[in-house]
This record gives structure tokens, C-alpha cells and sequence, in this order.
């Protein structure tokens, strides 16, 4: 890997070999916990969303991918809670300023089906509803949402049914989901903040602990390309120490979308990992290379400071 920013004539300089495409986030290689995959199916027997909480990175919206995965439900249908959202977001969302401004101009009255097809998108609740076939709709971080909507999206789930009045003929325009179809619901959230509890009583629970070190070689197996050129047991124990504060208290630590694209930059630098039990033993050009690789687990100015002053060094600007 090519790291020094060496001059050259403009027509020779040429991108860095691109990634193949990663098996990071294929829902093939997800693997759920057995108690996860237990309360997936709890879930789906008594047909209840089921929310997932735990720290970010750990996996909970790849569980919604990995579960229409295994079924043959295509894709899942996402929404990502806002703290504006209403519960008629989770269905459709209306373009009412490009509709007021084509009225201004045209003023011929426009028909239900050129508005709904110019001006309305059907979003992961409302397509789901609408295509007539069971689809898994996640709803990524509904503690985002304000505090009504969880208590709103639940009687909207009772009914599966919805209108679109902007249509202006709302009666044609209003999509039910057969009890056969009924969409299987994954919500997470990052629990920053509490969710009303007549919310918490209608839904199945689950909380994705943080993986043992046995869970954690069998994501760097599964996923990770070139896994056996890697000392994956001194990489984890390195990236246990530093989840430990073993170098520093961070702001953030680290979960398992780093350590993967941590192990695969150690990699592709070329950093010797049978060396990584004891960091200060490596010798200079090493410990360069392994601080070049560090910002992938920091997210802050301060973390990625004091990864670099306690385990890599100061990669001097090339």
C-alpha cells in the first residue's frame, strides 16, 4: 500500500486498487446469537414488533436484513426515526411545495393518479402495506421519534390500513395489508432516551450484548477477506484492551463495524498482527503503520489522540 504523498505529473497519478465488494454487511454472513434468533421467532409467532436495543455498531439493523434474508422477502423496507417524524411518515411522505408550485403555474386540476404519482412516495410502512406481499419494515432508532409516535405506529400497526386524502380521493387511495401479509417489524434504538411504557407492553424485547471474544472471531471468520493472514486472537485481545480503557477512557468505544473494518486496514497496511500483544514492542516503521490505522476505531479529536499517543505513535503527515 502506497502511502507517501509523492508529486507526480497529473496524468500519471492513478486511484489505489478500489475494494472488492464487502461481506461486512451481507446479511448472509449475519449471525444472529441462538437468544436473539429465539426472540425472532417469539416475535414472529405472536406476530409482535420486536426492538432491539444495544450499543451502536452491534448489529441491530443488520438483524432486519438478515431476517428477510433467510425468509426470501427481498430487501428490507427502512425508516430512520427523526425527531420530526409523525406516524403518516411512516407511510407516505406528500411534496406538497412542488405540487402547490406546478398548481401555480398549470391550473388545470391534476388527476388522483398524476398526483400520486408525481407527489406522494410510499415509505417502509406504506410500500410494505401497498405491495400486497409480507415485507420486513425496519424502523431504525424510534427513540429518535418524538414520544407520540410509538404509541401512534402501534394502533397503525392494529389496523394495517391507510389513506392518502392529498390524492384527493382518498377512498380509492387506501392500501390494507392482509393478516396473511402483515409486515414483520424490527424497531432498534440506542436507548437515548425512554420509551412510553403502554409502547414497551405490545412489543417483544430484545438487548444485543456486546460479543464475547469467541463471538468475535467467528464475525472476523465469517466476514473479514484474508482472515488467515491475520493473528485474529492478538488483533481481538488488542481490540478488548482498547474497548477496556486499558490506553485511555474514550468517548466512544469501538464496537464490531470497526473492529472489522479495523482488521481488514490492518491487513491491508500490512501491519505484522502476531506483534499486537504488546503494542510498544513494535519497532518504529510498525508502529507508524499501526497508527495510520487507528483512526477507524476513534471517532473523536480526543480518541483518536489518545489511541495515538498510547499505542501507534504520531504517524508523521506525509
Amino acid at each position: 500500500m502506497q502511502l507517501a504523498h509523492q508529486p507526480a505529473d497529473p496524468q500519471a497519478r492513478t486511484l489505489p486498487p478500489r475494494p472488492a465488494p464487502s461481506r461486512f454487511n451481507a446479511p448472509e454472513h449475519y449471525k444472529p446469537a441462538p437468544e436473539l434468533w429465539a426472540a425472532v421467532q417469539t416475535a414472529l409467532h405472536l406476530g409482535l414488533p420486536l426492538l432491539v436495543t444495544g450499543e451502536p455498531g452491534c448489529g441491530k439493523t443488520d438483524l432486519a436484513a438478515h431476517i428477510a434474508w433467510y425468509y426470501g422477502l427481498g430487501k428490507p423496507e427502512t425508516f430512520n426515526g427523526q425527531t420530526s417524524s409523525t406516524v403518516t411518515d411512516l407511510f407516505y411522505a406528500y411534496d406538497a411545495l412542488r405540487h402547490f408550485q406546478h398548481a401555480q403555474v398549470v391550473r388545470e386540476a391534476l388527476t388522483p393518479d398524476i398526483v400520486e404519482r408525481d407527489y406522494i412516495r410510499y415509505q417502509a410502512l406504506g410500500a410494505a402495506i401497498k405491495s400486497g406481499q409480507t415485507r420486513v419494515v425496519l424502523l431504525d432508532e424510534i427513540d429518535k421519534a418524538p414520544r407520540d409516535l410509538p404509541n401512534n405506529l402501534l394502533a397503525a400497526l392494529e389496523k394495517l390500513t391507510f389513506s392518502v386524502p392529498e390524492t384527493g380521493d382518498p377512498e380509492r387511495f387506501t392500501y390494507t395489508a392482509a393478516p396473511e401479509n402483515r409486515p414483520i417489524i424490527i424497531m432498534t434504538s440506542n436507548s437515548e432516551k425512554n420509551l412510553p411504557d403502554p409502547f414497551l407492553r405490545r412489543v417483544a424485547f430484545f438487548d444485543i450484548k456486546f460479543p464475547g471474544p469467541d463471538e468475535l472471531l467467528d464475525i472476523l471468520r465469517t466476514k473479514l477477506e484474508g482472515f488467515e493472514r491475520l493473528d485474529a486472537d492478538k488483533v481481538i485481545g488488542l481490540f478488548e484492551r482498547i474497548r477496556r480503557a486499558d490506553f485511555g477512557v474514550l468517548n466512544k468505544k469501538p464496537a464490531t463495524a470497526e473492529l472489522l473494518h479495523w482488521a481488514a486496514a490492518l491487513l491491508q497496511l500490512g501491519v505484522d498482527t502476531s506483534r499486537l500483544d504488546i503494542p510498544a514492542n513494535l519497532d518504529a516503521d510498525q508502529r507508524r503503520l499501526l497508527g495510520y490505522s487507528l483512526p477507524v476505531l476513534a471517532k473523536t479529536r480526543n480518541d483518536l489522540e489518545t489511541l495515538m499517543k498510547s499505542i501507534g505513535g504520531v504517524p508523521k503527515v506525509p
